[in-house]
């Protein structure tokens, strides 16, 4: 038997507990056990109880069993192993079995993962022959993750993450359409904005030091980072550390907001920052130092609609729940944020639009976030 784990394990309560038999609570589906994990991840954001998903692979040999002597046998043995909250279902239809153990403590992990291993390998021993126990792949996956910026991959595990997997292979033609959408657009973005594109270039050299462009590690979909690029709009060798304070309070929801560029509103964001360039500032305030990223889009790392791309900082400060911002859909240029007020919009607020945008985006709903966009920009709402 192979045992993979996934994340830590936190204390799991009772696990002693009465137990049902699987087939008097019965195993639900693929769907159905999916929709569960969704769900289950859902409230462990909002109460930061974990939950760990134990996952038991039984392999083509047991799948093929022709009386399904071993898959009866394998059911029994997750019956006598787990307690009555907790959830059993197909993670893959009639090959993959999955097991939800929630309300966790946060105590003691290590002997919790050992405590589970020892029980289901123990039960599933006593009720399988050497052969078919050996045949037997299980995985503990465990929600919330420990994030790792330090690496390239993704941080988030795409097993805890099967709805997201469904309802993207069910949007594939309208994902091909957004594509298509994506490398037209930003081709004749490039190409039209090209004779702007060197007039930025030759201001920015001449007026201060440094190179013409700002790259910088962005968090992109799934938590895989990629080169944002920018027009420069700050003094080389800045320090960033202000701008991580102030992240970190307006994510905690503790951030003061400044006064905006002269009509009365406050926005979320530094201003008066002596980090910025005199052109810098022009084309912030214009969003022209984002045309660059029309390059992202182009090489398929951002899109032309989608949340903002954070930097790595901001996502370690970032609750549970912020995290599906980054994990549902794919950073763009502009987004429901940019056409909704910005940065004169709490960060709570932006999350949520973020959050509405992936889970009802369409094309026709790009096209008129597109639309909206030259305008937002003119009047600079909530730019700076």
């Amino acid at each position: 038997m192979n045992v993979r784990r996934s994340g830590s394990i936190a204390n799991l309560d009772t696990l002693s507990a009465e137990v049902v038999p699987v087939e008097e609570r019965g195993i639900l589906n693929e769907g159905a056990f999916h929709r569960m994990i969704s769900l289950e991840r859902k409230r462990t954001e909002r109460s930061r109880k974990p939950f760990l998903l134990m996952l038991l692979d039984m392999g083509n040999s047991l799948r093929s069993d022709k009386n399904n002597k071993a898959l009866d046998k394998i059911l029994l043995a997750l019956s006598l192993s787990t307690r009555e909250t907790d959830v059993t279902g197909w993670y893959t239809n009639n090959s993959v079995v999955g097991v939800m153990f929630t309300e966790f403590g946060a105590e003691d992990r290590n002997t919790i993962l050992s405590t589970m291993m020892t029980r289901v390998s123990e039960t599933l021993r006593n009720n399988l022959s050497s052969q078919q126990f050996g045949l037997i792949s299980i995985s503990f996956h465990l929600f919330p993750e420990e994030w790792d910026h330090d690496i390239p991959q993704r941080p988030s595990n795409p097993t805890l993450y099967p709805d997201l997997t469904r309802r993207d292979n069910a949007r594939k033609f309208f994902c091909m359409i957004k594509r298509i959408m994506d490398v037209v657009g930003s081709a004749l973005a490039l190409l039209l904005f090209a004779p702007i594109l060197l007039a930025i270039a030759i201001a920015i050299k001449l007026t201060s030091k440094g190179p013409v462009f700002f790259r910088q590690k962005r968090v992109g979909q799934y938590g895989e980072q990629f080169v944002f690029l920018k027009f420069r709009s700050m003094h080389v060798n800045n320090d960033a550390s202000v701008h991580k304070a102030y992240v970190k309070q307006l994510i905690a929801g503790n951030a003061q907001s400044h006064p905006g560029n002269g009509d009365g509103d406050s926005v979320y964001k530094l201003t008066n920052d002596s980090r910025i360039t005199r052109i810098g500032a022009f084309l912030r305030r214009t969003s022209l130092d984002e045309l660059p990223q029309f390059v992202n889009v182009l090489k398929g790392e951002m899109s032309l609609v989608g949340p903002r791309p954070a930097i790595a900082y901001e996502v370690e400060a970032y609750d549970i729940w912020h995290r599906r911002r980054v994990l549902e859909a794919k950073p763009g240029i502009t987004g429901l944020w940019q056409v909704n007020g910005r940065s004169r919009i709490k960060f709570d607020d932006m999350v949520r639009l973020d959050l509405r945008y992936a889970k009802t985006w369409s094309p026709w709903m790009d096209l008129k976030i597109l639309l909206r966009t030259p305008v937002a920009v003119v009047f600079g709402d909530g730019a700076y």
